[in-house]
C-alpha cells in the first residue's frame, strides 16, 4: 500500500475525527437508552419518551453506519450481498467516471460556453497591456529562443537550410517570377532610382579618373600617331563621356534612359514568354545554386542571423526584446480595445479547445478508465473514502438525530391517540 500524500494524511485525519464523532453519538444514544430503559422500569413517566428517541436514534445510527460502511468494505467484514460496493464495482465505477467526465465536461457545448464566459482574449489582452507583465513574457520568450538556439546543431540547421531553400528553387521556374517582378518594377519606375545612382557614380568615377580614358586611347591607337594626338583625342573624348553622363543623370527623358526601359521591358517580356530566354534563366539559376559561394553565402547568413538574435534577446535593454515587449503590449492593447479582433481571437481559441476536446476525448476518458482499472481494489476504496468519507459520516450524525426526533414523534403521537397501551 503506497504512502499518503500530505494532502491525504490531512484528509484522513479529518476522516477519523469524524468517525470518531459519530460513534460517539451512538455510544451516547446507548447509554441514554439503557439509563431511560431502568428509569422507565422506576415508574419514570418522562423515560418513556426518553427511551423512545434513544432506540430510534440507534437504529438510524446502526442503519446509516451500516449504509456507508457499505460502500467501502464488508460491515464486521461478513460478505453480505451488495455490500464492499467500490472494490467490487470498481471497473463499472471507473467507466462511469469516464463517461461522466466525457459528456458533462469534454463536451464542445460545455467547452464554448465556458470559454465563452470566461472571456479569455479580454482578460489576455489587459494583463498584456501592463508593462511589466509584457517584460517578464518578453523574458521568458527571449530565454526560450536562447536556449532552442543553444541546442541547434549549427552544421545540420545549416544544411537543412541550404537543402530546403535549394530544393524549393530547383523546382521553381526562374523566367516566368523574374520576368513578372522586372516587369512590376520597370511599369512601376522602381529601377530609375538604381538607373539615377549608376549614371552618378559614372560620371564621379570619369571626373576622378581621366587618364585612365588617355591610357585606353593610347593602348588602341596606332603606333605611327604623335603622342600630342591621342593626349587631344583621350581630353576630347573624355570630356564628352562626362557631356554624355551628365545629360543621362540629369534628363529624366534621356534616349540612353528609354533605351533601358525597352530593353528592361523586353527582358520581363521574354522571361514570362521565350523559351530560350527561360531556358537561360534556369540554367544560371542552377549554376548560382551550385556555385560554392552561394552555400558559404547560406552558411555565413545562418551564423550572422543566429549572432544576431542571441545578442538581441540576451541584452535586456536589446532592440529585439524592447520591440518584442512593445509588441506584446500593442497585442493587449489592440485585444483590449479592438471588439472584432477580440471576438475573432476568442473564436479561435475556442475552435482549438473544441478541436482538441473533439479529436482526444476519448483517449481522455480511456485514460480516466484505464487508471482507475489499474487501481487495487482495496486501493481504490482507500483512495475514496479518504476523499469523501468525512462528508459521510455527517450521514450518520444526521442518522442519529434524525432517527431520535422521528422516534420521539411516534412515540407521542402514539401515546397521544391512546396507542402506546
Amino acid at each position: 500500500m503506497r504512502a499518503l500524500s500530505p494532502s491525504e494524511t490531512s484528509k484522513l485525519r479529518g476522516l477519523r475525527r469524524m468517525k470518531a464523532v459519530a460513534s460517539a453519538a451512538l455510544a451516547l444514544a446507548t447509554v441514554v437508552y439503557v439509563v431511560a430503559r431502568w428509569q422507565s422500569g422506576h415508574g419514570a413517566g418522562w423515560a418513556g419518551y426518553v427511551q423512545a428517541a434513544a432506540e430510534a436514534a440507534m437504529i438510524g445510527a446502526l442503519a446509516d453506519w451500516f449504509a456507508v460502511t457499505a460502500l467501502f468494505r464488508h460491515p464486521l467484514g461478513v460478505p453480505i450481498p451488495h455490500t464492499a460496493i467500490i472494490p467490487r464495482r470498481k471497473e463499472a465505477l471507473g467507466r462511469s467516471l469516464s463517461e461522466f467526465v466525457g459528456e458533462n465536461f469534454l463536451s464542445e457545448s460545455v467547452v464554448r460556453t465556458r470559454l465563452r464566459a470566461v472571456g479569455l482574449a479580454g482578460r489576455l489582452g489587459a494583463w498584456l497591456t501592463d508593462p511589466e507583465h509584457a517584460t517578464r513574457l518578453a523574458t521568458e520568450a527571449s530565454g526560450l529562443v536562447r536556449g532552442a538556439l543553444s541546442i541547434l546543431d549549427d552544421v545540420k540547421v545549416r544544411q537543412s537550410l541550404t537543402d530546403t531553400l535549394t530544393r524549393g528553387l530547383e523546382r521553381m521556374p526562374a523566367g516566368p517570377p523574374a520576368g513578372r517582378l522586372l516587369a512590376r518594377l520597370t511599369e512601376s519606375g522602381a529601377h530609375r532610382p538604381i538607373v539615377d545612382l549608376l549614371a552618378e557614380r559614372a560620371l564621379e568615377w570619369l571626373e576622378a579618373h581621366p587618364e585612365a580614358v588617355e591610357i585606353a586611347v593610347e593602348s588602341r591607337a596606332p603606333g605611327w600617331t604623335p603622342r600630342f594626338i591621342d593626349e587631344r583625342m583621350a581630353r576630347r573624348l573624355h570630356r564628352e563621356l562626362l557631356r554624355a553622363t551628365t545629360a543621362v543623370r540629369d534628363d529624366p527623358n534621356h534616349v540612353a534612359r528609354r533605351a533601358i526601359d525597352s530593353y528592361l521591358a523586353k527582358l520581363a517580356e521574354d522571361l514570362r514568354t521565350d523559351p530560350a530566354t527561360m531556358d537561360r534563366a534556369d540554367r544560371l539559376k542552377q549554376e548560382l545554386l551550385e556555385h560554392p559561394a552561394t552555400q558559404r553565402a547560406a552558411t555565413a547568413a545562418w551564423a550572422e542571423l543566429r549572432q544576431i538574435v542571441q545578442a538581441g534577446f540576451t541584452d535586456e535593454d536589446g532592440a529585439l526584446r524592447l520591440r518584442l515587449r512593445d509588441a506584446i503590449v500593442t497585442l493587449g492593447t489592440r485585444l483590449s480595445e479592438d471588439g472584432e479582433l477580440r471576438a475573432r481571437a476568442e473564436g479561435w481559441v475556442e475552435d482549438a479547445a473544441v478541436h482538441v476536446v473533439t479529436s482526444y476525448r476519448d483517449e481522455i476518458t480511456a485514460l480516466i478508465t484505464e487508471t482507475v482499472n489499474a487501481w487495487d481494489a482495496e486501493e481504490t476504496s482507500r483512495k475514496i473514502e479518504i476523499q469523501v468519507g468525512r462528508d459521510l459520516q455527517f450521514i450518520r450524525i444526521n442518522g442519529t438525530v434524525v432517527g431520535a426526533l422521528a422516534g420521539l414523534l411516534i412515540y407521542t403521537l402514539s401515546r397521544l391517540s391512546g396507542l402506546g397501551g
